[in-house]
């Protein structure tokens, strides 16, 4: 028998299992409700039975056979759902409501199966689609495919018991060694102190106007979390190129102004200092990704790579309003509130800090920032674990580079941390030097 001629996968006895142990215990449906879907039951008289018991416990009404009729009846698919008679012998299916779950999660993996089987079918009509560019069939097929895994990220209860004594470990560990950062470490003093690190599983949004130094802080970071410390670290430039990321960081490491670099007026010492900064960086375990207007899903596809392959620990992204969103037909401010949004899961996922940059808006120029102030959306105020602003004095001198960054001089910088869901915030002072577009601890003796 050819494939295409073959039942898609399903468990009538299953399902009509659990069904039954929610009719003869109501409560048992909250053990379920979580993660078995309407969609899930292949027969159709099934679906429509679910639909009406989540119908039930959503107005808060304790289901029975009475009720149960009664809403089929109201919506008008009593029929089709078998009629008083299918709905009755499903009393009589399973004794007792013990196995319901175990009942429900056939159900359940059976319907994933059978959402494989007909995306495999889309991919492969789709692949033959020669209108179609590969890139966008690629695109689609990862779409349908994270579709399915996002919809089976199922809510898991946790007791207290369990939850308390790991949270005592962790207390513990932290007192045995109570110099250690309990997340990844910033590379300023004084912020770290302020929030323990960069923390697993939360979002981190570094806000501030065009040429105040986002880039160069987060590549600041990043010499000191990938070179320093060779925590395996990845960096999403969606604004510059590799190469471009390469020499700012070189010009941080080596301490050679960056129009140098760029100019390749060089002195003869230069080429020392530059040799020893790249046999420092060359084996570094740091990861670029820049590609520009990245789409979201191609965003989180290149990152659970890097979390899986080459097990990175820390994830920066450049910046968060050139990712583009696959739903083009909404408003700007939903699409950001959607990436937003899909960032702090994927660092929940993957359970590693994320970095995001962002621009605030231009009201801010020469203030310092607050939340209502970051540019495309409130809800990333609202999904962000912590918010940290960069406010000096812009000082204006006659050579830029392309990012807008000054050539020269030492200039006094302010990390404003504005939010932080697990800690205090406040103002930490720092140093921007900006002929290696470098920031620095405010206690490093100036050059």
């Amino acid at each position: 028998m050819e494939l295409k001629d073959k039942i898609p996968p399903h468990n009538l006895d299953a399902e009509q299992a659990a069904l039954g142990a929610i009719l003869i215990n109501w409560d048992a449906l909250g053990n379920v409700v979580s993660f078995l879907n309407q969609e899930d039951f292949y027969n159709q008289q099934n679906q429509l039975i679910y639909k009406a018991i989540k119908k039930l416990s959503v107005d808060g009404v304790r289901g029975d056979l009475l009720t149960i009729i009664e809403e089929l009846k109201k919506s008008g698919e009593l029929e089709k759902a078998g009629g008083m008679s299918y709905v009755s012998s499903l009393f009589d299916v399973v004794p007792t409501s013990a196995n319901l779950e175990s009942y429900a999660h056939i159900v359940h993996d059976l319907a994933i199966r059978r959402n494989l089987i007909t995306i495999s079918q889309e991919i492969k009509a789709e692949s033959f689609d020669e209108t179609k560019s590969c890139r966008a069939v690629l695109e689609d097929c990862e779409k349908k495919i994270f579709d399915i895994t996002d919809a089976n990220q199922t809510t898991q209860i946790k007791f207290m018991q369990d939850v308390i004594t790991k949270s005592i470990e962790m207390i513990d560990a932290r007192y045995k060694n109570h110099n250690a950062l309990s997340g990844i470490p910033s590379g300023f003093n004084d912020l770290d102190t302020m929030t323990n690190g960069f923390q697993k599983g939360e979002m981190t949004i570094i806000g501030a106007r065009p040429s105040m130094g986002k880039t160069a802080l987060a590549l600041s970071m990043m010499e000191h979390i990938a070179i320093e410390k060779n925590i395996p670290c990845g960096f999403f430039s969606l604004e510059m190129s590799a190469e471009q990321i390469c020499q700012r960081l070189l010009s941080q490491v080596a301490r050679i102004q960056s129009q140098k670099l760029r100019s390749g007026f060089l002195k003869i010492e230069d080429f020392k200092k530059l040799q020893d900064a790249a046999g420092r960086t060359f084996n570094a375990p740091l990861y670029i990704v820049d590609t520009p207007n990245m789409k979201l899903l191609d965003l989180r596809a290149m990152a659970r790579r890097l979390k899986a392959n080459q097990k990175v620990e820390i994830i920066f992204i450049d910046y968060i309003g050139l990712i583009s969103s696959e739903q083009d037909g909404l408003p700007v401010y939903e699409q950001q509130s959607l990436i937003s949004k899909s960032l702090k899961s994927l660092a929940r996922e993957l359970e590693i800090p994320l970095v995001v940059l962002c621009q605030v808006a231009r009201d801010a120029e020469g203030n310092e920032p607050t939340l209502n102030q970051l540019r495309g959306s409130g809800s990333i105020e609202q999904d962000a674990d912590m918010v940290m602003f960069i406010h000096g004095d812009r000082k204006k001198t006659a050579g830029a580079d392309s990012d807008g960054e000054e050539n020269a001089g030492v200039l006094d910088r302010k990390l404003v941390v504005a939010k932080q869901r697990n800690g205090p915030i406040g103002d930490v002072d720092v140093l921007f030097i900006s002929s290696y577009t470098k920031f620095e601890n405010k206690s490093r003796e100036r050059e």
